[in-house]
């Protein structure tokens, strides 16, 4: 399998930026089942990169269906080591304007649905691995300098919180995050998040504003042909930004730093491994098997 040092999901858009060269698709099967599509692998001045459509090629999955999972260990097979995620969300404080980026540092998790999805362990394996700081900051300098060399408006740090969905928060909902102190409101990164970390893979996200979420008076409560025409204005220049992003984490001096994140977090020793649930693990654990 052709391997790639650097992975992105987001949305179609993404992928169709006219710099990317040498354009072809990988389907990958995992342990895990299928990703949410084929991987699109090429290249941006000479970085070979892999997109992944996070819900799949036509908006197919809904954020409760989506094979994490399968994702990021699908990442990991292609040789990821570097993990730049790009979704849309709602503004949950007035400075975070629907148009602006942001780069959160932290996550808050309020989906109910996903506990099959939110770890590769279990069956046999039990590791706890340190979340305590859920983001590569090096991953997030680099989107924020990238960033800011497109000209975008961009805040750093923050608390993503991650809701249920596929329904937007109702105003109670919306004020309690608020009051909790929650800066933007998604449905998808946690997860993301937490499966890159036990892959060793460094992750962080730029997160792109498309509506203040229905706590704002005197804002439409929020749509998703909102929703999809200011994330339509955003594509552009989040191309832009993955470019130039592309380019500073190919150039980077310092190896990923969590290339050994679970190295102390499996609780299980080797003799005790149940053989399926070790070879379906395989590409993670493989090297902390003796």
């Amino acid at each position: 399998m052709e391997k790639v040092n650097i992975g992105i999901i987001g949305g179609s858009g993404l992928y169709q930026m006219p710099e990317l060269e040498n354009v072809r698709e990988i389907p990958i099967e995992t342990p895990f089942g299928k990703p949410s599509d084929a991987f699109i692998v090429g290249e941006l001045d000479g970085v070979t990169v892999a997109f992944l459509p996070r819900h799949g090629r036509g908006h197919k999955l809904t954020p409760s269906e989506l094979p994490f999972r399968a994702n990021i260990y699908a990442m990991k097979m292609l040789g990821v080591d570097y993990i730049l995620s790009v979704s849309a969300v709602g503004s949950l404080q007035e400075q975070y304007v629907p148009t602006d980026f942001v780069i959160p540092d932290q996550f808050f998790d309020r989906t109910r649905a996903r506990a099959h999805e939110s770890t590769f362990f279990g069956k046999g394996i039990v590791a706890h691995v340190t979340f305590a700081h859920p983001v590569c900051n090096e991953l997030g300098d680099i989107l924020e300098a990238s960033c800011h060399e497109v000209g975008v408006t961009v805040h750093r740090n923050g608390t993503y919180i991650c809701m249920e969905g596929p329904a937007f928060s109702t105003k109670a909902e919306s004020n309690v995050y608020r009051s909790w102190g929650m800066d933007v409101i998604g449905m998808t990164n946690l997860q993301e998040a937490k499966l890159a970390r036990e892959a060793e893979i460094a992750y962080a996200t730029m997160a792109l504003v498309t509506d203040y979420d229905c706590w704002y008076e005197g804002h439409d409560d929020v749509t998703a042909n909102m929703v999809i025409e200011t994330l339509n204005k955003n594509v552009r220049n989040a191309q832009l930004v993955l470019k130039a992003a592309v380019g500073r984490v190919a150039a980077k001096q310092t190896p990923n730093q969590y290339a050994n994140a679970i190295q102390n977090a499996i609780f299980t020793a080797p003799e005790n491994w149940p053989a399926e649930t070790a070879k379906n693990l395989e590409a993670i654990i493989g090297k902390y098997a003796s």
